[in-house]
């Protein structure tokens, strides 16, 4: 990528991305054609696709979690073609690492619904825990620990009592109890990573 075009794309993304300065935005812009390039010299138009990601997820934030990492992959992948292009990576770094709580709590939450509907299901929370759990407990035990957890969770977080939980629940709830923001497995990075 030639200077100007550079120039141009960091213009472009800094109108809609605030929390980075320009300078940022380009060492971003670069570190993604980098990754792109060693990862598959095809992907140079299209972008980096979920396994590049998740591998990325797991390298520089520590991210081990497959089944969030994949949901990671799915809320800054915008368009849905499968691939983050240089956009969709700055803007959602961008919330990833210095959002605000507002923007961060919307993303927990994309990660959390599962099938898209826009809620949080009791089946969805059964798997999210479960996933969660399984290395720490035998299967056996796991199941019926979980479906414990899961009366609780709703209990705490459905406040319609829909057996379901909207974005208007999870926010009131991780509002009143801030550790709740990833109530369901870390899909944020753990400290503050220099990239």
């Amino acid at each position: 990528m030639d200077q100007r075009a550079l120039k141009k794309l960091v213009e472009s993304i800094s109108k809609s991305v605030k929390s980075f300065q320009k300078s940022e935005i380009e060492c971003l812009i670069k570190l993604f054609n980098s990754l792109v390039k060693r990862t598959d010299g095809r992907l140079a138009k299209i972008g980096l696709d979920r396994h590049a990601f998740q591998g990325i997820l797991h390298k520089i934030f520590g991210m081990t979690d497959d089944k969030l990492m994949d949901r990671v992959f799915f809320v800054f992948d915008k368009n849905n073609d499968n691939h983050i292009n240089v956009n969709e990576w700055v803007k959602g770094l961008s919330v990833f690492l210095r959002g605000t709580f507002e923007e961060k709590l919307k993303f927990c939450f994309e990660v959390y619904y599962l099938n898209g509907d826009g809620y949080i299901s009791e089946e969805e929370i059964f798997d999210m825990l479960r996933n969660s759990l399984h290395q720490y407990l035998p299967e056996e035990q796991t199941d019926e620990g979980i479906k414990e957890l899961v009366e609780i969770t709703l209990k705490k977080m459905d406040y319609d009592n829909d057996g379901k939980i909207s974005f208007a629940d999870f926010e009131r709830a991780v509002r009143e109890d801030t550790l709740l923001l990833e109530v369901f497995g870390p899909c944020l990075p753990e400290a503050q990573v220099q990239l």
